[in-house]
């Protein structure tokens, strides 16, 4: 029992996979950042260009 218990203890397969979905979470959250970040830029430009292209 004792071993068990012991190879249990050992085992860290478990602690580098939730270390690994954290990562990829963290990963995406700066990628969702960024998409944002662009979106909104590109958003700004399309209506300026739009404003310019409606008064011509």
């Amino acid at each position: 029992m004792n071993k068990i218990f012991a190879r249990f203890v050992k085992d860290e397969s478990g602690a580098t996979a939730i270390e690994y979905g954290l990562i990829a979470s963290l990963i995406g959250v700066a990628i969702i950042a960024g998409v944002k970040a662009l979106g909104t830029s590109l958003s700004s430009t399309f209506a300026a260009v739009s404003g310019n292209l409606t008064t011509q």
